[in-house]
């Protein structure tokens, strides 16, 4: 099985959004006003869109936001092969801050990227997030 990371459409993203990361919400409660403002790239296994993530950037900083893996392929490596793909790309791209907001049960794979938590934290629809961010000096 051969995979590729493009960049896709904002609506390409809404459906794996909803499934994977809010299933009980409304479909639209998984667009965001400013996802025509963002770059939105796609982990295929073949034909099929397993993985997403979409970069929000100002200036010299990134937010990654709305990255999900379908629940069925999650551990397999699929989402941390697309995170690394956008960190590097970002990082060429000058980037010198990529930050996100981290569900508090996510934050050790996103320590496996070299980020940090802050001091934020803040509870979204009953559930607890804290930013983490990653400074790159280069």
């Amino acid at each position: 099985m051969s995979t590729s990371i493009k960049e896709i459409e904002a609506s390409q993203t809404w459906s794996l959004r909803h499934e994977v990361m809010w299933p009980d919400m409304a479909y639209d409660y998984v667009k965001l006003p400013e996802d025509e403002l963002a770059r939105h790239f796609g982990l295929y296994r073949d034909e099929d869109l397993t993985s997403i993530v979409s970069i929000f950037t100002n200036e010299k900083e990134a937010q990654f936001r709305k990255f999900a893996t379908k629940v069925s392929a999650q551990g397999n490596g699929y989402g941390t092969q697309l995170l690394s793909h956008v960190f590097e790309r970002l990082e060429k791209e000058g980037i010198k801050r990529i930050w996100c907001n981290a569900r508090l049960d996510k934050t050790s794979f996103y320590r496996g990227f070299g980020m940090k938590e802050t001091a934020h934290t803040f509870v979204k629809s009953g559930q607890p997030y804290v930013v983490m961010e990653k400074i790159i000096s280069n």
